[in-house]
């Protein structure tokens, strides 16, 4: 199997967990509502961007790969 094939692969895999994981995360009733979340509502036009959100799964994951990244 060449390189190309591979980078495929792994990319589609890669997208297939972030599904599976904001399937799960949309479960989490806190998650992507808390303060610091940015929400615009006017008329038919809506803004969200969860930057609160962003930072804590950021930390989490920088954690996580941390503390089992070094074997």
């Amino acid at each position: 199997m060449n390189d190309f094939a591979r980078t495929l692969i792994f990319f589609g895999l890669i997208l297939i967990g972030m599904g599976i994981l904001a399937a799960f995360f949309s479960k989490i009733p806190m998650l992507g509502k808390l303060p610091g979340d940015i929400f615009i509502r006017r008329g038919s036009f809506t803004f969200y961007f969860p930057i609160t959100t962003c930072v804590l799964l950021s930390l989490i994951l920088t954690l996580v790969l941390t503390i089992f990244g070094k074997r």
